[in-house]
């Protein structure tokens, strides 16, 4: 194992701080310095065009072939529960191993990219996800199909993959909207991906679903084959950390399971204590590990830097927040007869649901279009700011249907397109020149941490059932999201960009 020299880098922050140097046949006029996109100069293979199209393209299949596999499987739970007759408690595995697997995989094959190639891994993902979902089309039991299930979420890596395929290969002014375009598939096929999921599991059977994903599955490995360039970035050496990979896997599982644990059996139990313990034990190795490696999965002085932990933070907490209050809080509240709106679940799910997934996907591109033009910390921080406001109107008016259901819609703009975006985008340019894709996967492991920990939160308040209930519920959210907008302010600007 070798060991660093006493000599450290200078960090990512204080590099930031550098000013961008002018090259000489750079016109006077364009001498203000813009949003820097790609980590080293890679001209000679940045895509314009109709090249750059197919490639955004094939990326858009590659992250539906994840998404569709988190969003159709969801209303086919109650099928699956039936098939095999299984409880509902041991039906939502299906769910949590996915989610889980996919916490896991993000930053750890990220990371693997540096070292094998983004096409090697994109290639890697898909043919895990492929082999897991033909597990679950002939699947004879639950734990086989729920162990299927674990395979395909591996698949979560391919959204920091194709952000980083995007930087590292599209012209500074493709960069943001492309993200965007990226990001507004995470939200789903404008929420109508849910009802045709449900409508092919009562019609078809929930395999179907699968069968849907796999031909699209091979339809993304074939496109990628084709389209996404190989090799492995220029500026990585060494060998990929598993050490390290094992420690933070290690403490997402426990941490995962803390959450959940706490949440049903008390946060003091045996069983939550433990996992605690092993959650802190996990992380102080990961810690030590990281200190001592020469090529580490990030390196300690880029986690303590402000272009690393702010972002981190900020994810986890407006997760925490935001998903909170659209896919719990007002779900249960605009169902709830007695002390909410009393509306069916498909009309529930029609008006505050669907408008903010159909919104967000007009919203997306253009907050990266934006974010290109007027800055991705100005971008990120207008994205929080509003989500926090539209949280406090649901909360202050939160026995008012018209006025909730304006809130959330608004959030579509501002939670799914311009938060989702910038903080996407900025998870790739304040990723560590040496480790390019460490950053993109850690943040893509917060958003499910963030969410779980923000469900969990306010469940005990939600579940109440009464309109002060709700409100306390709502006011959390509101709490968390503050913290997430000052965490924002501590995000570090991408090289060359000015606050």
């Amino acid at each position: 194992m070798n060991i660093p020299t006493a000599e450290q880098p200078k960090t990512l922050e204080q590099q930031a701080t550098q000013p961008a140097t002018q090259t000489a046949t750079q016109p006077a006029s364009q001498a203000a310095p813009q949003p820097a996109t790609q980590a080293a100069p890679q001209a000679a293979t940045q895509l314009g065009g109709r090249r750059a199209a197919v490639l955004i393209t094939t990326l858009i299949l590659a992250v539906l072939s994840f998404q569709l596999n988190a969003s159709m499987v969801t209303p086919a739970l109650p099928h699956i529960g039936a098939f095999f007759g299984e409880s509902p408690e041991s039906v939502a595995q299906v769910q949590s191993m996915f989610f889980l697997a996919g916490a896991i995989a993000g930053p750890v094959i990220g990371r693997w990219s540096d070292f094998i190639g983004r096409r090697t891994a994109l290639l890697l993902v898909l043919g895990i996800m492929g082999a897991g979902t033909i597990l679950c089309i002939v699947a004879p039991t639950l734990p086989i199909l729920v162990t299927g299930r674990f395979l395909q979420g591996v698949s979560s890596a391919v959204f920091a993959l194709s952000y980083i395929v995007l930087n590292e290969n599209l012209p500074a002014r493709l960069f943001g909207t492309s993200v965007g375009i990226i990001a507004a598939v995470n939200g789903g096929v404008g929420g109508v991906d849910g009802y045709f999921g449900g409508l092919m599991a009562e019609t078809l059977g929930f395999q179907s679903i699968f069968v849907a994903v796999l031909v699209l599955t091979v339809i993304a490995v074939v496109c990628v084959l084709k389209v996404v360039p190989n090799g492995r970035p220029a500026t990585t050496t060494g060998s990929m950390d598993w050490w390290g990979a094992g420690s933070l896997s290690l403490f997402l599982v426990f941490l995962t399971y803390f959450v959940s644990t706490g949440s049903s059996a008390g946060w003091l139990s045996p069983a939550a204590l433990g996992l605690l313990a092993g959650s802190i034990a996990a992380f102080t190795a990961f810690w030590f590990i990281e200190k001592k490696r020469s090529t580490p999965l990030v390196a300690i002085h880029h986690l303590r830097s402000r272009q690393v932990w702010p972002v981190i933070a900020t994810t986890v907490l407006t997760l925490a927040g935001i998903f909170a209050i659209i896919n719990f809080t007002v779900v249960l509240l605009s169902q709830d007869s007695a002390s909410g709106f009393g509306l069916s679940a498909s009309l529930s799910a029609l008006l505050f649901l669907t408008p903010a997934a159909l919104i967000g996907v007009f919203a997306a591109p253009l907050a990266g279009w934006i974010a290109d033009r007027r800055g991705w910390i100005r971008t990120v921080r207008l994205g929080t700011a509003a989500s926090l406001a539209c949280a406090i109107v649901a909360a202050l008016f939160a026995s008012n249907q018209l006025a909730v259901l304006i809130a959330i819609a608004a959030l579509g703009i501002f939670y799914n397109g311009f938060f989702l975006t910038s903080i996407n985008g900025l998870s790739v340019l304040l990723s560590p020149k040496e480790a390019p894709a460490a950053l993109p996967g850690i943040n893509g492991a917060s958003f499910g941490i963030g969410a779980s920990l923000g469900v969990v939160v306010v469940a005990p308040f939600a579940g109440l059932g009464t309109a002060a209930g709700y409100s306390a519920a709502l006011w959390i959210s509101v709490s968390i999201t503050a913290a997430a907008f000052l965490a924002g302010l501590f995000i570090a600007a991408p090289k060359g960009e000015k606050i």
